[in-house]
């Protein structure tokens, strides 16, 4: 993800964003609510359902926010909302009720670098009232910042901050990232490798820096004096000039990520360079491959190289009718769109687009060939984020409109 100026549009690409494309985006967008027919062929016998006809819906009535990056469920039946200028706001369903949760505003770079990037409650948070975010802080030298801070009666005490980890970044984009907790009650962090295009620095391809790889720590007991324990089953503890911390490494940028609620597989979304934007399902000690692979082939197509022993992307789509930079989603366990159980949903920046994807069985390999998106509803202005509400619904952000949306049937 690549924040430019806040008063400018979002980019997160090597593909441009501009505002003269934002406003174009703004003025196309689709009346009422949104529709967008998807796939409707019958069915033959033995393969699985037609995806379903749906809408995108407001879920927080006419509420809107300044530059939305993350949505995710919060207690007593509200939403939790995190801005790219350092605000997250709590609110009911119906928008009402509003108030600042966490105000990071004096903690976080939004001129050069990308903001606040990620939040998410503690899965213990109606017990620890733990908050976590994950942001560009502000200052020299340039480094992002993964925090920990205690609400205490809907709002953060500042004295409480803990920072748990700490990443000098080489640059001011591509820093990833989305916090997220497994079922194991691990913390898993994604970082971007922190450069501007190809990684220059081969930090995605480098064991020995955490930037470009999806990271796994244990936060249950963090303090002050020991922020965060090393699981021993890591895949690259022991591993000379390795960081410990590493679950799977080589990604651009790795933005929006997610667990399956049922099973348990780790989602994820990695930003492309020159025309591959990638869905990846992550694996434990797995080399996605960047920089020197993108997509299904190499980076530089005209060149060849080794992927031996890398993992290559579930699917991964170009950037025609729109398309720049993909937006990692979630798997649909729902109860309201049952024809949408199982399947993986994400999203592309530019085009608001959604896709609907149905995962290969168990523990499939993906096909190895490139699999063209099903598009399943547009209509976001820029969509730069999915989350869950307390239902297991899909909500869906738009960061230029500042709406939230619910996927919904028709």
């Amino acid at each position: 993800l690549h924040f430019v100026n806040p008063a400018s549009v979002l980019i997160r690409g090597a593909s441009g964003v501009t505002d003269h494309l934002a406003s174009l985006l703004r003025r196309a967008r689709l009346p009422g609510l949104l529709l967008v027919c998807a796939l409707l062929a019958a069915c033959e016998d033995g393969e699985p359902p037609p995806l379903p006809i749906v809408a995108l819906e407001p879920a927080l009535g006419e509420a809107r926010f300044d530059r939305p990056v993350e949505v995710g469920a919060y207690p007593g039946e509200r939403l939790f909302v995190g801005e790219q200028g350092g605000l997250v706001h709590v609110l009911r369903a119906d928008g009402n009720d509003r108030r600042v949760l966490l105000d990071l505003r004096e903690h976080i770079d939004v001129e050069k670098g990308e903001g606040l990037l990620s939040v998410a409650l503690d899965p213990g948070y109606e017990r620890n009232g733990y908050l976590w975010a994950y942001y560009f802080a502000a200052g020299e030298p340039p480094r992002s910042v993964l925090a920990r801070f205690e609400v205490v009666e809907d709002a953060v005490d500042p004295a409480t901050r803990l920072e748990v980890l700490v990443l000098p970044q080489p640059g001011y984009n591509q820093n990833g990232g989305a916090i997220r907790f497994g079922p194991d009650g691990m913390l898993y962090l994604s970082l971007g490798d922190g450069s501007a295009a190809t990684d220059p620095f081969e930090n995605g391809q480098n064991l020995g820096t955490l930037l470009g790889s999806v990271v796994r720590i244990d936060v249950r007991d963090s303090s002050p004096a020991q922020p965060y324990a090393v699981p021993p089953d890591n895949p690259f503890v022991g591993v000379e000039r390795a960081r410990d911390e590493i679950w799977a490494y080589g990604f651009r940028n790795p933005w929006r990520m997610a667990f399956d609620p049922e099973g348990g597989a780790l989602w994820l979304g990695d930003v492309g360079f020159i025309d591959n934007e990638e869905v990846n399902r992550v694996g434990r000690g797995a080399n996605h491959g960047w920089n020197v692979a993108e997509g299904f082939g190499c980076l530089t197509p005209a060149r060849e190289c080794d992927t031996a022993g890398m993992t290559p992307p579930v699917t991964a789509y170009g950037h025609d009718a729109g398309r720049c930079s993909v937006t990692g989603g979630v798997v649909y366990r729902g109860d309201a769109i049952e024809a949408l159980r199982g399947v993986y949903l994400f999203g592309d920046f530019c085009s608001g687009e959604v896709f609907a994807l149905r995962p290969p069985a168990g523990d499939a390999e993906p096909p190895g060939e490139r699999t063209e998106p099903v598009v399943l509803v547009a209509g976001v202005g820029l969509l730069v984020s999915f989350g869950l509400d307390a239902d297991g619904e899909v909500l869906v952000v738009d960061y230029v409109d500042g709406a939230i949306w619910r996927l919904a049937a028709r």
